[in-house]
């Protein structure tokens, strides 16, 4: 039995990133031996171990074979003869595929260094066009270290080209799109994800949402961009300078969707795409399975958008609507989740990168008035109960009438 430190860890290390995970390859072994050395076997689809003290990941050496369609038609081959450089083969990308020995030696049949070296993304071998998969780890990747200069190798991108024209993407099942799709959102660059994917052509498939805002015009005189999909990419890059969080990224993503379904005859104004994208944001996440807590801030994000950016001239009656709606006092941070969203969308224009947007604060302190309701005590001094909610919002709306006659040049009408 031998053993070899492989994928992410020996690539991460030449790149001088931190390791944080650490998966082992073993040649000339079988299940029942490392049962027997005392490895707890936790592999479903093939035979994947845990060491006993360390408990990290211990797999066989394997090799596959293409049966059928997507992600699931293969089958593997686990015989204690498959060889260090067989099992490297299977890998997607020749930065994945080296080994590294207990001495530090390294083992790179496929010289995946020197494509670490020339900042490289490119396949092992043909069998990369056996799983769809791979075309969204390659954008994963590229939302990963397309900050240290990486680039898809030519070859590499046609070949995606060519999975996507033979409907291989067709077969890529949700759960697995929305792993590499939500891995790459809490990426350094998460539109480079995007670009990738577009430039191969499985956007239109993964997320026809998305893909379908390239080449919608915006008015020029708000978005000298012009373009509603570059400016959803500027809109995810200053969101994903502003948070970590997966919700304010994916909540950045889908918020213009809407403009993709606006009539032609109405261009380049988009009247009435948030509800409109609020539907296509329910949609996709339905389709994707996304996480309810992630779907609401997106479909909420993309319904409401507009009312932060001209939060001053909403009248006492819409901001407490939109406190209601919000839910400001039951989830604080969900609001605090949209206000980063909105203002990343105010800075992803053409030359509004470093803007100011006070209406983030502005909101803030309307959201402190509302709370400040003793909605509690109005429910107790209300003899008709059946009147409790509209008296609670119409004292919440005079709460805010009345601070905003304190800030000089705000609507305190109703």
């Amino acid at each position: 039995m031998k053993h070899y430190l492989v994928g992410g860890a020996v690539r991460d290390h030449l790149l001088g990133l931190p390791v944080i995970d650490r998966d082992w390859v073993v040649v000339g072994s079988t299940p029942a031996e490392m049962l027997q050395a005392g490895f707890r076997s936790v592999g479903k689809d093939f035979p994947v171990f845990l060491h006993p003290e360390s408990h990290e990941e211990y797999a066989l050496a394997r090799l596959e074979r293409k049966t059928g369609p997507g992600y699931h038609g293969f089958e593997f081959s686990t015989d204690s003869s498959v060889t260090l450089e067989e099992d490297l083969s299977r890998r997607d990308l020749t930065i994945n595929a080296i080994a590294q020995r207990d001495d530090g030696e390294l083992v790179d049949p496929y010289n995946g260094r020197q494509d670490i070296e020339n900042r490289v993304l490119r396949h092992v071998s043909q069998a990369f066009v056996e799983d769809p998969v791979r075309i969204l780890r390659v954008a994963r990747f590229m939302a990963r270290f397309s900050h240290l200069g990486f680039t898809i190798a030519d070859e590499t991108l046609e070949l995606m080209r060519h999975m996507v024209r033979e409907g291989e993407t067709d077969n890529l099942v949700a759960e697995r799109v929305w792993q590499e799709m939500s891995g790459a959102l809490q990426a350094r660059s998460p539109d480079a994800f995007i670009r990738a994917l577009r430039d191969c052509g499985a956007l239109a498939v993964v997320l026809p949402e998305v893909d379908a805002l390239f080449g919608v015009p915006q008015p020029a005189r708000w978005h000298p961009e012009i373009d509603s999909g570059i400016h959803t990419l500027m809109v995810l890059q200053q969101a994903s300078l502003g948070s970590e969080q997966l919700d304010v990224r994916f909540a950045a993503l889908c918020h213009d969707l809407g403009k993709a379904t606006t009539p032609v005859d109405i261009l380049p104004s988009h009247h009435g795409h948030e509800k409109r994208g609020a539907a296509l944001t329910e949609a996709l996440c339905e389709r994707l399975r996304v996480p309810r807590k992630t779907r609401d801030l997106g479909v909420l994000t993309a319904r409401w958008h507009t009312h932060s950016h001209r939060a001053r001239d909403l009248t006492p009656g819409k901001l407490t609507s939109l406190m209601q709606t919000m839910d400001v006092v039951r989830k604080p941070e969900r609001f605090d989740q949209y206000l980063q969203v909105c203002e990343a969308d105010a800075r992803g224009r053409l030359g509004h990168e470093e803007g100011e947007y006070p209406q983030a604060d502005f909101l803030r302190n309307v959201a402190e008035v509302f709370r400040k309701v003793d909605s509690a005590a109005i429910a107790r001094e209300t003899t008709d109960k059946s009147t409790i909610a509209e008296r609670i919002t119409e004292a919440r709306t005079r709460a805010i009438s009345q601070w905003l006659t304190q800030k000089p040049g705000s609507n305190a009408q109703d």
